[in-house]
């Protein structure tokens, strides 16, 4: 199985530092939603792993985040691709679980629902948070420059960790 995993907000929608907590709110990225049905459409699974602590500080529910979800879903399905599971953290920063990342809970999620091993498999953020959850799991960590991208880059990053300058570019790298 080819099985790529994304970030949700910078990644595949605008980020916005005051979240995202309507479905008006949630604006793709044209290219992130074309790169994500191209690599679905050549064969490649795509599981998005988001937190979601707007749930927990109460700003939308589960019935908005479940909208946004099936917008993505609908868009992707227009231009011929697919989403695999999203896995989405509801909890606040101090809340202690195990899903928020640099927490890998989500990426578990995800390995444990494709019945797969991690190790190696890219996954695509804006965030040290990002980077973090992909080495707590032995994934290849992936920063892509939209959303926190910029500000991420600022910083040093692991070793190993690979840049691209949005989702499109990684699809242009691991497709044909």
């Amino acid at each position: 199985m080819k099985l790529l995993i994304l970030d949700r907000d910078g990644v595949i929608n605008e980020d916005s530092d005051a979240y995202i907590k309507s479905l008006d709110e949630w604006i793709p990225i044209p290219s992130a939603i074309a790169a994500i049905a191209r690599l679905s459409r050549a064969g490649w699974t795509i599981a998005v792993a988001t937190n979601q602590s707007g749930i927990a500080r109460g700003y939308y529910d589960l019935a908005t985040l479940e909208s946004m979800h099936a917008r993505l879903r609908e868009l992707v399905a227009e231009q011929g691709g697919e989403v695999g599971l999203i896995a989405y953290c509801p909890h606040g920063p101090d809340d202690g679980c195990e899903c928020r990342k640099p927490k890998p809970g989500m990426l578990w999620q995800i390995a444990a629902h494709y019945d797969v091993s991690l190790s190696g498999i890219w996954f695509v953020g804006d965030t040290r948070g990002d980077l973090d959850a992909a080495l707590a799991v032995d994934c290849q960590p992936v920063l892509v420059k939209t959303g926190k991208g910029e500000r991420t880059l600022a910083k040093p990053l692991p070793e190993g960790t690979l840049v691209f300058d949005d989702l499109a570019a990684v699809a242009a790298h691991l497709l044909p």
